[in-house]
């Protein structure tokens, strides 16, 4: 029987994610303010998943981070981010992309303006993915029902 056509919707009638980070509460409050629309989660879609992140003025997207096997892909629909990787720091503007290789550099991006940054994010959920954390006492592995964050020694937060 053939699945029926989903439904089109305005990304911004779709709800913000309700838990506003996954991180321990010790790192959660340098994302505080990020918001994100889970628009893939919307129509069921389990391969790959698409945000619709808004970062207000002083914040920052993540952590520092790399994917062990996630691939990610980030459009810049408006606002001035700076993008921070392990090679230096570079001002994005609307209408620029980047994407980031499996065990690639490492990244986020932080909101240095007075304006709200406005992007897409895009990656792919695989199952054996770990996120690595440079400049923090953090590792994460992905299982099911979401990320599950360590000490990089193993122990608990």
């Amino acid at each position: 029987m053939p699945v029926p056509a989903p439904e089109p919707r305005h990304a911004l009638d779709i709800a913000p994610r309700a838990k506003p980070s996954n991180y321990p509460p010790q790192f959660a409050e340098r994302v505080s303010g990020r918001v994100k629309r889970q628009l893939g989660d919307a129509f069921g879609l389990s391969r790959f998943g698409v945000n619709l992140t808004v970062l207000p003025p002083g914040a920052q997207s993540a952590l520092l981070h790399r994917h062990t096997e996630q691939e990610e892909f980030v459009y810049i629909l408006s606002g001035y981010p700076t993008l921070r990787t392990d090679a230096g720091e570079v001002v994005l503007e609307p209408g620029m992309c980047v994407g980031f290789p499996a065990g690639g550099l490492a990244h986020h991006l932080i909101n240095r303006t007075e304006a709200e940054v406005h992007y897409l994010e895009v990656g792919d959920r695989s199952v054996t993915d770990q996120g690595e954390y440079p400049e923090d006492d953090l590792a994460a592995q992905w299982s099911a029902g979401g990320w599950h964050f360590t000490r990089k020694r193993g122990g608990p937060w």
